[in-house]
């Protein structure tokens, strides 16, 4: 066999074995197979509680017998949107996976999986439930409760989820994300100003206080504890100080919202995901402000007069704890409670930064686990890579490249970590096997030089560039506009944005497609079998040129193969669709 066929046949088992590595990278460290395919600090192991789940997975909670609840993000079938697991072997895998809850009417997703207090909290859409668990039974007989309902009239909407959690006094935190990416009298529209004052921040676009045992609870039942937050999915209360802390994703969209202000580096890495601990009364500055991470300011949105530099009202609102770099997603947070791990780790947070969509033309970033130590009381901006490989692809280009996206993070009853991710269902468990008095700056080494990576590091504007030198990939109108939430390979990201590869919505009638194009839509559909509820934007500022073109290249690429669609019949559905003038009749004399 010779040299250049053996790398070639060592090269090809790399990539079918996928995540095992045999060279590292950069210095890195070696990808071992025995961690699940992860990259953790030396002394902590990873072992795979289960390969997949059908429903995949979202958040996660672990009963005080090791059990598993898991926040489905498909149900099966009807009243199935939680997941239960149990490892009755001792092997550190779950042989016993029961479903359960929810409602008939209901679709499963939702961001909320908790147990509090001998009850288990999750959460859908519009309903935050809980069941009363029995020591050692896996599903529970009990009733399901209706905790919260979101009675608003509109119904869903994109930030639709509801992440909750508790204080130690009785009272449950529920997060109403805003209907919007910011508050324009129609969403998402190029050089469109703001509403001011902004009525969305009446109800929505912060946190609310509840009694966590009162049932069939509605927004009005409750009080607004902090607003000014655009969309907050990951939130946990830290018992060492007593307080509430809680992540806003940040804004989207600069570039193909106001392109004259902003480039196409500063959308990628701008602006910040906002980690605060929300004191009661806080105001977090959205749709306003927003925080950019690298001048460590709060700038005004350019919706309200802003260019990038203007601080203006927003020295006014809370600046947050640490600003990390833009679209990471920042999915679930959990504050370490444990003593199984190493000293430093007490008292410290993890957050999942479930992994960027729109960062294009530059890679994706997130996709890993971070950690936050505890330092004088507080939590310490000097933060760290826990667990990282994920993705398995570095750069991340599309987001359907990353083989795993970690979104669920819970602590076991003896101190362990567990990570659930949402493209496949799988589920790890970490544990630290070391010498917890020896573990310092030595054993996190080689974590700080994953910083290096296209997935966590900022991109250079020019080098990391993915279209530099190239000519534009496809169609402009869809590298600007539709790039960002379908993906340049028009595969969405599995979560909230669908395929347009096979789509029925783009390969079906021509009026039906135009029609979303000019009109938008809201509210939850159907692709290829699978939901999804975000709102595409109405994009009828495009000529009708525009529309015919990029609809044209939707229609013949990613495997796509249905005819062209014209000028002509965009502006016929545009008529059509203007409001129609009552006739005038004459009054009889």
């Amino acid at each position: 066999m010779s040299g250049r066929y053996v790398k070639g046949f060592a090269f090809s088992l790399l990539i079918f074995v996928g995540f095992i590595q045999r060279e590292s990278r950069n210095g890195l460290p070696v990808q071992a197979a025995e961690n699940g395919g992860l990259f953790l600090p030396e002394g902590f192991e990873a072992t795979v509680v289960v390969d997949s789940l059908p429903g995949r997975a979202r958040h996660i909670a672990i009963n005080e017998n090791g059990d598993i609840y898991v926040k489905a993000r498909f149900a099966r079938d009807k009243n199935e949107s939680v997941i239960a697991l149990r490892d009755t072997n001792g092997d550190e895998r779950a042989d016993v996976i029961k479903r359960f809850g929810g409602l008939e009417r209901e679709r499963s997703y939702g961001t909320a999986m908790r147990i509090y207090k001998g009850y288990l909290y999750f959460s859908s859409e519009m309903y935050v439930y809980r069941y009363k668990l029995t020591p050692g039974q896996l599903v529970p007989d009990s009733p399901m409760e209706v905790i919260v309902v979101d009675d608003h009239p509109h119904g869903m909407h994109e930030h639709i989820a509801k992440p909750v959690t508790f204080d130690n006094e009785g009272h449950i935190y529920v997060a109403y994300g805003a209907p919007s990416n910011g508050c324009q009298p129609k969403n998402r529209i190029p050089n469109m100003a703001g509403i001011d004052p902004c009525p969305m921040l009446e109800d929505h676009g912060g946190i609310w206080q509840f009694d966590a045992n009162k049932t069939n609870q509605t927004q009005k039942d409750g009080r607004r504890y902090a607003t000014g937050l655009r969309s907050v999915v990951g939130m946990d209360w830290n018992s060492a100080d007593n307080s509430l802390y809680a992540f806003q994703h940040g804004r989207d969209d600069f570039l193909m919202l106001w392109a004259e202000k902003y480039t196409p580096w500063q959308s990628a890495v701008l602006p910040a995901e906002e980690l605060f601990q929300v004191k009661d009364g806080l105001d977090g500055g959205w749709p306003y402000c927003y925080y950019d991470q690298i001048q460590g300011k709060k700038l005004l949105n350019p919706e309200y007069g802003g260019d990038g530099k203007i601080v203006g009202r927003c020295d006014k609102c809370a600046k947050p704890l640490i600003g990390f770099p833009a679209h990471w997603a920042p999915n679930d947070l959990l504050f370490y409670q444990g003593t199984s791990f190493p000293d430093r780790y007490k008292n410290g947070a993890f957050v999942a930064f479930h992994g960027s969509t729109n960062r294009a033309p530059y890679p994706q970033a997130g996709y890993f686990i971070g950690f936050m130590p505890a330092k004088n009381g507080a939590i310490s901006s000097d933060w760290e890579v826990f667990a990282d490989g994920f993705a398995g692809v570095d750069p991340v280009v599309n987001v359907s490249d990353a083989t795993y996206r970690p979104m669920g993070i819970a602590m076991g009853p003896d101190g362990s970590l567990y990570i659930a991710e949402t493209e496949k269902g799988k589920i790890w468990r970490v544990t630290y096997k070391g010498d917890k008095t020896n573990f310092g700056t030595s054993q996190l080494a080689q974590m700080e030089k994953r910083k290096t990576m296209a997935n966590i590091r900022n991109p250079d504007e020019i080098t990391d560039n993915l279209d530099k030198g190239k000519p534009a990939i496809g169609s402009k109108v869809y590298a600007v506009y539709c790039s960002a939430c379908h993906q340049r390979n028009g595969m969405g990201d599995s979560q909230r944005f669908p395929p347009l590869s096979g789509s029925e919505w783009v390969l079906g009638d021509k009026k039906k497609l135009i029609t979303v194009l000019l009109q938008g839509l809201d509210g939850p559909i159907e692709v290829k079998g699978q939901s999804y509820n975000n709102a595409m934007p109405q994009h009828s500022f495009l000529k009708d040129e525009d529309i015919a073109e990029v609809l044209t290249h939707i229609r013949t690429n990613f495997g796509n193969t249905a005819d062209a669609v014209a000028a002509t019949e965009v502006a016929d559905v545009r008529q059509a669709l203007l409001p129609k003038s009552k006739p005038v009749t004459k009054r009889k004399k």
